[in-house]
Formats: structure tokens, sequence, C-alpha cells
């Protein structure tokens, strides 16, 4: 008896899926970023950004930036239901950022990359005048740039620390999740390719007056000590590799949030790393990871998601990790240790599970416009029968 009970409740459990959305667009989606309050963004291939104000009952499609029709836009930040940064990901000039802060009736392009071999990855806000853009390595160094006046001027962390192998490594642009820059953490970036995937973290930050050289600081005084630990993520091809990583409550922007962070009793040491080989979606081999000290050392999950995935992230209310990709939505209660699939119930879509690119909770983009909405009760334990 016992045994049947605890059947019913992993079944139910597990009938925890996505709504699906009606976008009004067919682009392929790989930004998304919820500000709350009903407030979300999401962004694609051809110039596509779109934003709701009601939770998703309704996305409206915004004007496209100048000269971007041919962008492929994977990154987004949001502030509120006016303001936004993208990011487009492309060879040199391909890779821009554009902002607005009128609900994008209208965009200002802010920054192109200076770099013709650059390719940028990810963009992340610590607030609404700090950023930070993660690029693919050159001249032997991860590109690492900062705002401090929302996103209008950038300046390159030129540090030994973000060295790369000379060739087969870099970042992902899967889901504009391969780089953490928050309030309460350092900056963090993840990478794969042929020689491996690993974790590069901003251990520290001193402020060096006399005694730096050029290469160690980042030119304004500030002493940066990256490390580089590996991590047991994807199987060293150049497809393959960490596409997201994700803390505890990470991105936190605005006071009121960080406030809200502290009292949940969350720990900023428990992270899970996500990927894979894009090319083989189906390949449930080093598809995670997970840390328990910060990221200096990681561990495989000793069941892993049933296939390659490019996004991750944690919802506090109910502790539970969630991880998306091509083939399907995986979640784990045990910070990352062991996952498993959800799985479409009766009541929906019989693929509301797959064909999914980012997250940002309770948000979910995907291909051919998809958005999903994850269920208010879909991640709730099972209740005792």
């Amino acid at each position: 008896m016992r045994a049947a009970v605890l059947l019913t409740a992993l079944t139910l459990s597990a009938h925890a899926q996505w709504t699906l959305q009606q976008s009004n667009t067919t682009a392929d989606l790989r930004g998304i970023d919820n500000v709350g309050h009903g407030i979300a963004w999401a962004s694609g291939s051809n110039g596509t950004v779109l934003h709701t104000t009601d939770n998703g009952a309704t996305w409206l499609l915004c004007k496209t930036p100048p000269d971007a029709e041919h962008l492929d836009f994977r990154g987004i930040q949001a502030f509120d239901a006016k303001t936004a940064i993208v990011m487009s990901s492309g060879k040199g000039d391909l890779s821009r950022l554009y902002k607005t802060t009128d609900g994008c009736l209208t965009w200002k392009l802010v920054f192109r990359n200076p770099d013709k071999d650059g390719f940028w990855d990810s963009v992340r806000f610590q607030n609404e005048m700090t950023g930070t853009l993660l690029g693919d390595p050159t001249h032997g160094l991860f590109y690492v740039a900062e705002s401090f006046d929302g996103g209008k001027h950038w300046r390159q962390i030129n540090n030994k620390g973000l060295h790369a192998d000379a060739s087969g490594q870099g970042a992902f642009a899967a889901s504009n999740s391969s780089l953490i820059a928050s309030q309460r953490m350092n900056l963090a970036l993840v990478s794969g390719g042929s020689n491996g995937a690993f974790y590069y973290a901003d251990r520290e930050t001193t402020i060096c007056l006399d005694d730096c050289s050029p290469e160690e600081s980042n030119q304004d005084g500030h002493l940066d000590k990256w490390s580089r630990d590996p991590v047991p993520v994807g199987t060293k091809s150049p497809s393959s590799g960490i596409f997201s990583v994700g803390f505890q409550g990470p991105d936190l922007i605005g006071d009121e949030k960080m406030q809200s962070w502290r009292q949940t009793g969350l720990s900023k040491e428990i992270g899970i790393a996500v990927g894979g080989d894009y090319q083989k979606p189906d390949d449930p081999t080093h598809t995670a990871a997970f840390t328990i000290n910060g990221g200096k050392t990681w561990q495989a999950a000793v069941t892993p998601p049933h296939g390659y995935r490019s996004a991750v992230a944690y919802d506090a209310p109910t502790k539970t990790w969630i991880t998306v990709g091509p083939n399907g939505t995986d979640i784990s209660t045990d910070d990352g240790r062991n996952w498993r699939a959800l799985k479409p119930s009766p009541a929906d879509q019989p693929d509301a599970d797959q064909h999914w690119n980012a997250l940002s909770l309770p948000f979910v983009v995907g291909p051919h416009g998809r958005i999903g909405l994850l269920n208010s009760t879909a991640l709730q334990p099972a209740k005792s029968l």
C-alpha cells in the first residue's frame, strides 16, 4: 500500500507543465527576462523583441530597432515596462546593444562590438546602471566589459585570469545565461569546447594602488583575481560544454529584491551548470553538474537530465531547480544531484515539455515563437495521500 502511495505522489508532482501562450511571432526566441508584476520581455531572430504587462495574456510586438532586421537578439535585460536593453550575437559588428526607455516605441544603438573577430554571448545587469557583457575569446582572453552608466559606455576588463586556451574554447549564446553578474556575487562565466568546460569566477576584487600590472588590473584601480575551475559537463567537443549556470536566486535588481533574498535563507554557495552537446540533443551524457561551495569544485549529477539542456533556473518557493532543452524539461529537488523529467499531463499539449531555449521563471521561450508560462501549482510538492 505504501508503494502505491509513493507512486501516486510522484505521478502528481510530475504532472506539471508549461501553458503555451500566443506570441504573435514565428521568430526563434532565445532571450527572456521576467521583471515581475506581470512585466516580461522576450527577444529573438530577425530583430524581434516582445513584451507583456499582463503576465503573458497578451504579448506585444515591439518596433524593430534601427538596422536590426537581420540581427539575432540572443539576450535581453529589462528593468520595468518602459526600459530594456537587448543584445544581438554575431561576428564583429553583428554583436550590438540597443536600449529603449519608452516601452520599445523607439530604440537607441548604445554599443557595437569594437572587435571585428568578436562574438557576444551574454549581457547581465546588477542594477539599472551597472552591467556586464561576455564575449568569446579574442587575443587569448574572454571578452568581459562593464558599464556603470546604464549601458552608454563600456570598458573591457583586461585580466590575465580570463585567459582562454589557444583553440577550442568559448562561451555559448544559447540562453543569455552563461554569465552571472549580481549584487551579491562577483562576476562569473562558464565555457565549453574541445578543451573542456570551465567555471571562471572573479573571486576577489581589491583596491590596487601602485603594485598591479596593467594585465592584472581592470584599469580603474581594482585588482581582479579570477579562478578557473573544471566542470564535468560536456564531452570535449566544439559543440559541447556549459550552456547555462545558476545559483540560488542570483539575479536580483533593486533594494527591495535584495532585501527579499536576505530573508529567504538561500545559499549563494549552491549552484547548477547544465549543457551537453547541442548537436546530440537526446544524449544525456554529462548534461549537468552541481556545486555546494560557490563554484570552487563541481560534481557530475548522479541522475542527469535526459538530454542536452540550454537553460537552468531556481524556483525558491518550492526549492526546485528546473532545466529545459529541445527534447524536454527536467526538475531537481535535491540541488542538482538527481533530475527527473516533467511530462505533460492529459490537459497539456503533447509537446508542452519540449522545444525550449531559455528561462526566466515563470516564463520559457523557444523556436518558432514558442512562449510558455509555468503553471502556478506545477512545482508544488505532491500532497500526502
